[in-house]
C-alpha cells in the first residue's frame, strides 16, 4: 500500500498574483535571466495582466525580456491603457514589427484607442496586405460586425475534395485565424456554404465539399450591430459567425474569443447606465479622478433638481403636516420602498430586452404582468405598515391606513413605471439602460409624495 499526496492546485487570480509579485521582485533585483525563466511556463493572457498590474517603469523592461513571438502575442491581451504606454516608450521599428504581426481585429480595435496622428503613421509603415486588411476593418462604424470581424479565415471552392482540402488547410492554417470552420464560396466570393473540420475529418477522402457542406448558413451583414452579433452566436452555439457584405459576398469572420469580450463590454455599459453613470469605454479604476466626476456629476445634477420638486410639494403641505405632524415621520418609508419596487421592475425589464426574453410576451403583457406584482407587493407591505404605524402612534388608525393605503398606490405606480418606461426608451430609439434606477426612483419619490397627501387628506378629512 503506498500513500499518494494530491496534487495542490492555486487559482488563476492567484497565480497571477504570485507572477507578479516574482516578476516585481526579480526586476527589483535586477535578475534579468530569473525574469525569463519565470515567464516561460506563463500563459501570453496571464503574463499581460501581470504586466499590467507592475509599476509602470517595470511595465516596458519585462516587455522587453519576452521573444518577439511572445511579445506579439502578449500585447494582444494587454489593457489599452498599457498598450498606448508602450507605443510611446518603444523604438520606432519594435513597434512597426509588433503592430504588422497583431491580427487584424486586433490592430483595429488598438487603432480605436490611439490619437489619429499615431493610427496615419503606424498605418503607413504597415506591410501592404496588413494596411489593406486594417483600413478594410477601420473603413465600418464602429460596434458593428464589419469593425470587429478579421479578414483571417479559409476560403474553399465546392469542388475540391476532402483530400485536397486537408493538403490546403495545412498550407493555410498559420494565416488564419479561423480553422475549425470552412468556408465554401463561388468564383464571386458569394457565401453558399460551410463545412466543419470535423464533419471533413470523418468524411472520406474522395468526396467533394459540397457532398458534405451545409447550404444554410448562419451569417451576418457589416453592419449589424455588435450585440446581434453577440446574440446570434449564443443562440446557434457557435465558434464563429460569418461576415458578408451587401452582395453577399464574405469579408470575414466573427470569433468567439471577440463575443466574450463584446458581451462584457455591453454588460458593463448597461450596469453603468442601470446605476446613472455615463460610461466612456475606459477601464473606471484607470480613470482620471476628474473624468470621473464629470462621468458622474451630469445625472446627479438632474437627480438634484428633479428632487427639489419632492421638497416643493412638501413646503406646500405645510398646514396639513402641523395638523399632523406623524404624517412626515413616513415619509421616507413610502418614498424608499416605491423607489425600490420601480428599481426592481425597470431591472428585469431592461434585462429581458437585452437577452430578447420578454419579446414574445409584448410590452402591454409585461405591463399589466408587473401592475399585479406590484399590487399584491403593496398588500403585502401595505399591511404590515399599517400595523406597525397604528402601533407606532398609540392607536391612531386614521393616518396609519393613510400609510397603508399610499403604499399600495405607490408600488403599484412604482412597478408600472418601472416596467414601462424603459420599453417607452427603446420606442424612441434610446437605450432602455437609460431610463436608471436612479431615475425611476426620483420619479417616483415625486408622484409618491402627492398620492401620500392626497389619500391623507381625504382620510383625515382636512
Amino acid at each position: 500500500m503506498t500513500n499518494e499526496t494530491p496534487i495542490q492546485t492555486i487559482s488563476r487570480s492567484e497565480l497571477r498574483q504570485l507572477v507578479r509579485s516574482q516578476l516585481q521582485l526579480l526586476l527589483e533585483r535586477n535578475n534579468l535571466e530569473g525574469v525569463k525563466s519565470l515567464l516561460v511556463p506563463v500563459q501570453p493572457v496571464d503574463i499581460a495582466e501581470a504586466i499590467g498590474e507592475l509599476p509602470e517603469a517595470m511595465q516596458l523592461m519585462t516587455f522587453r525580456l519576452l521573444s518577439k513571438a511572445e511579445a506579439i502575442e502578449v500585447y494582444e491581451y494587454l489593457d489599452s491603457t498599457v498598450q498606448q504606454a508602450l507605443i510611446e516608450d518603444f523604438k520606432r521599428q519594435e513597434v512597426i514589427d509588433i503592430v504588422d504581426k497583431m491580427s487584424p481585429d486586433d490592430r483595429a480595435r488598438l487603432f480605436d484607442e490611439l490619437p489619429a496622428k499615431v493610427v496615419r503613421q503606424l498605418l503607413a509603415e504597415l506591410s501592404p496586405n496588413e494596411r489593406k486588411a486594417t483600413a478594410l476593418l477601420l473603413g465600418y462604424e464602429e460596434d458593428t460586425a464589419g469593425r470587429i470581424m478579421t479578414p483571417e479565415y479559409i476560403s474553399l471552392k465546392e469542388i475540391l475534395t476532402v483530400s485536397q482540402t486537408l493538403e490546403r488547410i495545412r498550407s493555410l492554417a498559420n494565416a488564419s485565424e479561423v480553422v475549425y470552420y470552412l468556408y465554401v464560396t463561388d468564383e464571386s466570393r458569394h457565401l453558399t456554404g460551410i463545412v466543419s473540420l470535423r464533419d471533413l475529418v470523418i468524411s472520406a477522402p474522395e468526396k467533394t465539399l459540397s457532398d458534405i457542406m451545409t447550404r444554410d448558413v448562419v451569417c451576418v451583414h457589416t453592419e449589424t450591430d455588435q450585440e446581434e452579433v453577440a446574440r446570434m452566436i449564443q443562440r446557434y452555439d457557435l465558434l464563429a459567425l460569418p461576415v458578408v457584405d451587401r452582395e453577399q459576398r464574405l469579408v470575414g469572420v466573427v470569433t468567439v474569443d471577440d463575443v466574450i469580450d463584446i458581451l462584457e463590454k455591453e454588460a458593463t455599459e448597461d450596469i453603468y447606465a442601470l446605476g446613472g453613470l455615463q460610461s466612456d469605454g475606459d477601464n473606471y479604476f484607470q480613470t482620471s479622478l476628474w473624468t470621473v466626476a464629470r462621468q458622474r456629476v451630469v445625472w446627479l445634477f438632474v437627480l438634484l433638481i428633479t428632487n427639489t420638486v419632492t421638497g416643493t410639494i412638501i413646503k406646500s403641505q405645510n398646514n396639513l403636516l402641523r395638523e399632523v405632524v406623524s404624517l412626515a415621520a413616513f415619509i421616507p418609508l413610502l418614498t424608499g420602498t416605491g423607489g425600490n419596487v420601480g428599481a426592481q421592475s425597470s431591472t428585469v425589464v431592461i434585462r429581458g430586452l437585452n437577452t430578447e426574453e420578454i419579446n414574445a410576451l409584448g410590452p402591454g403583457q409585461v405591463i399589466f404582468r408587473e401592475a399585479l406584482a406590484g399590487i399584491m407587493l403593496g398588500l403585502i407591505l401595505g399591511s404590515v405598515a399599517t400595523v406597525w404605524a397604528y402601533w407606532l402612534l398609540e392607536g391612531n388608525i386614521a393616518v396609519a391606513l393613510a400609510v397603508g393605503i399610499s403604499l399600495i398606490a405607490i408600488s403599484l405606480l412604482a412597478s408600472v413605471a418601472g416596467s414601462g418606461l424603459p420599453f417607452l426608451f427603446r420606442s424612441l430609439g434610446l437605450d432602455p439602460a437609460l431610463m436608471s434606477a436612479p431615475f425611476i426612483t426620483t420619479a417616483v419619490d415625486v408622484l409618491g409624495v402627492l398620492i401620500y397627501f392626497k389619500i391623507a387628506r381625504l382620510i383625515l378629512g382636512l
